[in-house]
């Protein structure tokens, strides 16, 4: 699936105070064991399809690499959103938890994992050059480098007489229009 690379430099412009930052993945400890690995990973994508028709749940966007390690990478508007999903009985994950702590927890063979991170947006910066829109940028608003936002020091409005991209007037619908990915 080709992805629109978007020339020169771009940053992410969330338009809210915060953002939630949530990392979940699973690492095949027994990969021999193809049925058990192979179970735990099929339970992410009918979570996925379920938080793209349902934008009231929460999250903002995700991106996922696969391998022995899978990790998914996504953005949401609040933790309380994220924990109202994970407990939600008629959403796709409440079940498919319980039934992996029922049947899988303590055999060694896959492991799960997640970390949640709630970060002020004021104490964030990113920067994306040459790339399909991504990351934050692809979950919020994806917008051009422009004057006074050259560094990640003036992104994070460190700099002298600098506000960062809530000062220069970055934040707002997504300015390149591009998909989440």
């Amino acid at each position: 699936m080709a992805q629109h690379v978007y020339p020169g430099r771009f940053t992410a412009a969330p338009d809210r105070t915060d953002i939630t930052v949530f990392l979940i993945g699973m690492r095949a400890n027994r990969w021999w064991q193809v049925g058990r690995v192979g179970w735990t990973a099929s339970r992410m994508a009918p979570m996925l399809r379920h938080l793209a028709t349902h934008p009231d749940a929460g999250m903002l966007g995700a991106h996922s690499w696969f391998g022995r390690t899978t990790l998914l990478l996504s953005y949401w508007e609040s933790p309380e959103h994220l924990q109202r999903f994970a407990a939600d009985r008629d959403a796709p994950h409440l079940q498919p938890w319980r039934d992996f702590m029922r049947t899988l927890q303590g055999t060694g063979s896959v492991g799960v994992w997640h970390e949640t991170y709630q970060v002020p947006v004021a104490d964030l910066e990113a920067v994306y050059v040459d790339m399909p829109a991504f990351g934050l940028a692809a979950a919020t608003a994806h917008v051009p480098v422009g004057p006074g936002m050259k560094t990640a020091r003036q992104r994070l409005g460190r700099a002298s007489g600098e506000g960062g991209v809530a000062a220069a007037g970055l934040r707002g619908p997504r300015a390149s229009g591009a998909a989440q990915g």
